[in-house]
This record gives structure tokens, C-alpha cells and sequence, in this order.
């Protein structure tokens, strides 16, 4: 497979978190572990469908850790990795933006 090529560093970003549930999905595990039907409850507007596939996306690029317990029934949970860790930063970065951003929209 070759290696993608980025334009800019901000690509590297946006294909690692981009995408309407991700960066949702990594606030609220920057709280802690979820189980998949627990981040369903906390992303209500999110499909079963498209939780998973933000999941799968985030694993397949680091940020998330999986964990199966071989259980009956199985029991699954998601938690960050390092390199997720190492987003929170940003992510309350952005968190604070919004607030920021809708004090002064409610102001206009």
C-alpha cells in the first residue's frame, strides 16, 4: 500500500477526527471507558451504523482501544489510547471555542 501524502499537517488532523460523531465520541472517553451502548445513550442522534464505523475508524488509527471480555454475553469496551490521550488538549480547546462562540452568538 503507499503512503498517503498530505497537503498540509491539518489533513493529518481532520482524517484522524473528522467526521460528525468522532470528536464527540473522544470527549466523552476522555471521561473515562464506555461500552458501546453507553456512547449510543451519550450520542443519541448518532446510528447504531455510524457508531460503529466512527469506532472502527478511531481504532484502526490508534486513538481508540478496544477491549473484548470473552463473557456471556460478550461485554466490549472502548477506551483511549496514548495517542487518543494526547488529543484531550485540543479537544477541550475546541470545547472552549464552542462555549465561546455561542455566548457570543446568544450576545448578536
Amino acid at each position: 500500500m503507499a503512503e498517503r501524502k498530505y497537503q498540509c499537517d491539518i489533513e493529518v488532523l481532520t482524517g484522524a477526527i473528522g467526521g460528525k460523531y468522532k470528536a464527540i465520541i473522544l470527549y466523552h472517553l476522555m471521561h473515562g471507558t464506555k461500552r458501546f451502548n453507553e456512547l449510543g445513550r451519550l450520542i443519541p442522534d448518532a446510528s447504531q451504523r455510524m457508531l460503529t464505523q466512527h469506532l472502527r475508524e478511531l481504532e484502526h488509527d490508534g486513538i481508540v482501544h478496544r477491549e473484548i471480555y470473552r463473557e456471556v454475553p460478550p461485554r466490549v469496551e472502548y477506551s483511549l489510547t496514548e495517542l487518543g490521550h494526547a488529543l484531550k488538549p485540543l479537544l477541550e480547546q475546541m470545547q472552549a471555542w464552542a462555549k465561546q462562540h455561542l455566548t457570543q452568538e446568544a450576545v448578536s
